[in-house]
């Protein structure tokens, strides 16, 4: 018994190496197709050359799109240099945090008998005393809510606090918006539903309708904006981005056969290089798909995570001006698509230091100006796609 034990014992041993070894050259397998492609990003030879003496905004504007950024009070208020670049660059802020129900320093909602709009209207005043167009982001959303949602929405009451909230909100702001995102995020085929839609508190308590419903309260609420439906994941050639585009064509499709006022899709482009294939022919295909149920289509929080780029600035840079130019080059190409705004303009306040910081602990650079407000070539990038884009109508 003992010798059979042992045997037993050293075949589990034996074939617990021979795992660790197959994990072993997957990963290196895994590693080594990702740097492969990292390495096919990057053209040494590649210019991103450009024409001096307009702002991003200009460029954009001359071509019929809006370019813009997001932005938070905090960087506003106490960094000259920054409001000064929003200021220059910009011709559409969306305030980062301060219209959500509740994230980082701003509350909007801390009760449910009670609003804070002292953060929102700050950012109001800041883009009406700049002239820049408002956006606002977000009315419904499964994250950011207050810690007291779970424990005081119901079934009973969902609907009532909804209406309350959207009439309180966007009637305050009525006209001075350009667009609202009105439901952020309700797309998740791997919740299992049939409709592809997450399982969030909004679905619990008010059912798939909850969408319809919020869309319909915002256009009686503020009947000359833009609204938006808001989501990420959609931009690359991969079986999980492929079932949320899938998805989230047939929430649209619901939603004009319901006669939802919806104008419009918001596209994120959370953009990550090296880590997921990009295939322009889909990306365009999606976006006629979009476009031919009358809808208008706003890339609205672009970035380009670096984590996996080379530790080297040059070649960084270079990469991700090169993710920039062709990802825009290939959806300005859709004239529905009528604006492109980046989570944020400079490095030194990019969401994406503590959200996926790099394991090298180097700085990351994301965005078209670096931690001195200094253009990288991802602005060029960005200009160059606003100079060869089509003119819209």
């Amino acid at each position: 018994m003992n010798q059979k034990r042992r045997l037993i014992g050293r075949r589990s041993f034996l074939f617990g190496l021979g795992s660790l070894a197959t994990m072993s050259a997957v990963a290196t397998s895994k590693a080594a197709y990702q740097n492969q492609q990292i390495q096919a990003l990057d053209n040494p030879n590649r210019n991103f050359i450009i024409s001096e003496g307009l702002s991003l905004k200009e460029r954009a504007a001359k071509k019929g799109i809006i370019y813009g950024a997001a932005a938070h009070n905090i960087a506003l208020s106490s960094d000259a240099s920054y409001a000064a670049a929003i200021v220059q660059n910009c011709g559409v802020l969306v305030p980062e945090l301060e219209f959500k129900w509740t994230a980082g320093n701003a509350t909007l909602r801390p009760s449910p008998d009670r609003f804070d709009f002292s953060k929102a209207d700050w950012m109001a005043n800041f883009a009406k005393t700049h002239s820049l167009l408002l956006r606002a982001h977000t009315l419904v959303w499964h994250d950011s809510l207050p810690t007291w949602f779970d424990k005081t929405v119901n079934s009973h009451n969902a609907a009532q606090l909804l209406e309350n909230h959207i009439q309180t909100v966007v009637k305050r702001y009525a006209g001075k918006i350009h667009s609202w995102d009105v439901v952020n995020e309700a797309i998740q085929p791997e919740d299992g539903r049939n409709d592809g839609l997450r399982m969030t508190s909004w679905l619990k308590v008010l059912g798939q309708n909850y969408i319809d419903l919020a869309f319909r309260l915002t256009a009686a609420a503020d009947p000359k904006a833009l609204l938006v439906y808001n989501d990420f994941g959609l931009d690359y050639d991969t079986p999980d981005q492929e079932a949320r585009r899938t998805a989230v064509l047939k929430l649209l499709e619901r939603l004009r056969t319901k006669g939802t006022p919806i104008h419009a899709l918001g596209i994120q482009a959370h953009l990550s290089p090296g880590e997921k294939k990009f295939n322009p022919s889909k990306l365009r295909k999606f976006l006629q798909d979009v476009a031919s149920m009358g809808l208008k289509i706003m890339i609205t929080e672009m970035d380009v995570v670096d984590k996996k780029l080379p530790i080297d600035v040059k070649v960084r840079d270079r990469i991700i001006a090169g993710v920039y130019e062709d990802y825009l080059s290939t959806v300005l190409d859709e004239k529905a698509v009528i604006a492109v705004i980046t989570w944020g303009l400079s490095d030194r306040y990019s969401y994406v230091n503590e959200s996926q910081p790099r394991s090298d602990r180097a700085p990351v650079r994301p965005l078209p100006l670096d931690a001195q407000m200094q253009h990288k070539l991802a602005w060029n990038a960005i200009a160059r796609a606003f100079d060869h884009a089509p003119k819209r109508n």
